[in-house]
């Protein structure tokens, strides 16, 4: 469906006007369909950012710093996000042996497990090749560089 259909409107200034509020509408869908599928585990979509860094670290362990400057979305409180990941058993907290004031955190086997539960869903392979091609895909990566000043 078109933008201008999607929110209802036809003005726009010009083509970058309708580009911004197109890209704003879509990432905006994109996340509301991977929370829900995130949801599915219980867990947000923080938390499913957090276990995929934790996840590429392991075994090792990951310091509260290295997570905030590896997430999607850099203004959450990873503190908190590791408090909840700690109640639910998928990631485990110890003391860092390097540095007395960081804290080692490492993904469970039960955060392992929700990953692969959930890994093929928060792909969204679904919609991506039922909507564009490999060729847009590309295409559309590069764009997004270049708007991005890459």
């Amino acid at each position: 469906m078109k933008i201008e259909d999607e929110i209802q409107t036809r003005k726009f200034r010009n083509e970058r006007h309708k580009a911004t509020i197109n890209i704003v509408f879509t990432s905006n869908w994109i996340t509301h369909i991977l929370e829900k599928r995130a949801n599915a585990q219980r867990i947000t979509l923080q938390q499913f950012n957090v276990l995929r860094i934790l996840r590429g670290q392991h075994p090792n362990p990951v310091t509260n710093g290295m997570l905030k400057e590896r997430m999607l979305d850099k203004m959450p409180d990873v503190s908190r996000i590791i408090d909840r990941l700690v109640a639910k058993e998928l990631v485990s907290r110890g003391k860092c042996s390097t540095d007395r004031r960081a804290v080692d955190v490492k993904i469970t086997q039960k955060g392992l497990d929700v990953l692969a539960e959930l890994e093929e869903s928060m792909l969204m392979m679904d919609i991506l090749q039922e909507n564009i091609s490999e060729q847009e895909c590309q295409q559309l990566n590069e764009l997004l560089d270049k708007l991005r000043g890459n």
